[in-house]
């Protein structure tokens, strides 16, 4: 009788313990949605730019993504983002899709320029940059010949076919 209480009371505090691991780690984290004016952009691909994800300014969260949706006359992505109100951004802004690292979370970088301007709540970023494949970077450089060397076959006289 004594062991099922002991285990009841060990349960139970172990649920306590989790409930509170998990309430300081949604409080510390920077996980929810920013509040404030939205602005879109459009890129010709969003790779694996996710809704909820951070939108910052030299890696400060100043923001959130919204929503992703496909431009049926441009065949652009539309990406919708969500402003914290005490950041004003210049019309000249450009947005960019860069990624945590090599293989990490991508995530919206914005560049503010220096024009005076800035974009009204509903404006639009008109200087965009889509992510950077690493697939097709690996590709190109292990299907592309060395500098100064030929590829096979070029630069050499046709031959004549065998009779």
């Amino acid at each position: 009788m004594t062991g099922n209480v002991i285990e009841t009371v060990m349960g139970a505090v172990v649920l306590v313990v989790a409930a509170v691991f998990l309430f300081f780690a949604y409080t510390t984290s920077q996980v929810r949605a920013v509040q404030g004016y939205q602005v879109t952009a459009q890129f010709e691909r969003v790779g694996a730019l996710r809704d909820g994800g951070d939108v910052r300014i030299a890696g400060v969260k100043i923001g959130s993504v919204v929503s992703q949706t496909l431009d049926p006359k441009t065949f652009l992505a539309t990406v919708r983002m969500s402003i914290d109100p005490a950041y004003k951004l210049p019309e000249d802004t450009v947005a960019e899709i860069v990624s945590n690292g090599l293989l990490g979370d991508q995530y919206m970088s914005l560049v503010p320029g220096g024009e005076e301007k800035t974009i009204p709540p509903g404006g639009q970023i008109k200087f965009t940059q889509s992510p950077v494949s690493l697939e097709n970077l690996i590709g190109q450089m292990i299907f592309s010949a060395p500098s100064g060397q030929k590829k096979p076959g070029e630069g050499e006289p046709p031959q004549a076919a065998p009779k």
